[in-house]
């Protein structure tokens, strides 16, 4: 595993399946700007999160992978979010329920109003779990959601912002 540097932390929202801080069945994911303008997603699943014992829904999995990667255009374009137009996932493990989870997404093709990404679910010893690929349409918050939701539900993380990460 090689060290990364964290640049900064990105915004969380309310009630987000996959970022909500009060959305009680939500998956309360934190993520992370690196260096190399790729985006760190830390997830640490619960019991709910299964599907077999032990083992994280590929749902789950798959949600976590798609917001990361469209969420990774923020990195180099701040204010600009992905709207997903088609993902899909290749399973190459199971991903246990007893650890922290940790994707990893980044743009590949940007051609103006649509991008593309890839991501991966890495276990705790840094092995692939699983593998995303989507394609995004940009749009601004104001587009995406109803009035008022980038002033009322959408605001800076305050957990502690680490200096660097193990990948």
């Amino acid at each position: 595993m090689a060290k990364r540097r964290v640049r900064s932390a990105q915004n969380a929202s309310r009630m987000c399946i996959v970022c909500g801080v009060d959305n009680p069945v939500g998956l309360g994911a934190r993520f992370y700007e690196l260096d190399g303008d790729e985006l760190l997603g830390l997830f640490r699943p619960r019991i709910e999160h299964q599907s077999y014992p032990g083992r994280m829904h590929g749902g789950v999995v798959s949600a976590l992978l798609d917001e990361t990667i469209g969420r990774a255009i923020n990195v180099t374009q701040p204010g600009t979010w992905g709207v997903t137009v088609e993902f899909t996932v290749r399973f190459r493990k199971p991903v246990p329920t007893d650890g922290e989870v940790k994707a990893i997404g980044r743009i590949t093709r940007d051609s103006g109003r649509v991008f593309e990404g890839t991501g991966e679910i890495l276990l705790e010893d840094g092995t692939v779990a699983a593998e995303g690929r989507g394609r995004y349409v940009k749009m601004a918050l104001a587009d995406i959601s109803k009035e008022g939701f980038a002033e009322n539900e959408w605001f800076a993380d305050d957990l502690a912002l680490p200096e660097e990460v193990d990948l």
